[in-house]
């Protein structure tokens, strides 16, 4: 991967994934009534844990739809997060979410262990996404404790 250097502000890229995290905090529409994939480059990569990569919009809009299958509210705590730029198109964000999935709600540090803190690593040019990568549990509910004798 060739990360080409700043074409945008550090704080631009920021805005763009901001609004993306609205528009998906948001049932898949921005407060200003953009779509969720119109953040997205046509030929966009997306990494979410036990989904895999999805290759451009068409494939990151199936996995949305899988996902959504599976969670009914999400709110991003956009107030908290920490941002790491790099002064070039990638940048990375680490926050906490609560929201409610199918098997049960879910609220970083309730437990401590539990789901709710996550980071993304993104890729940020000309104002669309070009790559994300999410890195969390996805086990939202905490019913897989059986395998981990620490809990």
């Amino acid at each position: 991967m060739t990360v080409a250097p700043a074409g945008m502000a550090d704080e631009q890229r920021k805005a763009v994934i901001t609004a993306y995290l609205h528009a998906f905090d948001n049932g898949g529409v921005g407060s200003d009534g953009t779509a969720v994939l119109d953040y997205f480059a046509e030929d966009a990569v997306f990494y979410f844990p036990k989904w895999g990569l999805a290759r451009g919009k068409a494939t990151i809009a199936r996995m949305f739809t899988d996902l959504g299958g599976t969670i009914q509210a999400a709110t991003h705590h956009l107030w908290s997060v920490n941002w790491i730029t790099t002064g070039t198109d990638l940048l990375a964000i680490e926050g906490t979410t609560h929201g409610e999935h199918r098997d049960g709600p879910w609220r970083a540090g309730v437990p401590e262990w539990g789901a709710g803190r996550w980071c993304g690593v993104f890729e940020v040019r000309d104002s669309l996404i070009q790559r994300a990568f999410i890195y969390l549990d996805p086990d939202y509910a905490g019913k897989d404790t059986a395998r981990y004798p620490w809990l």
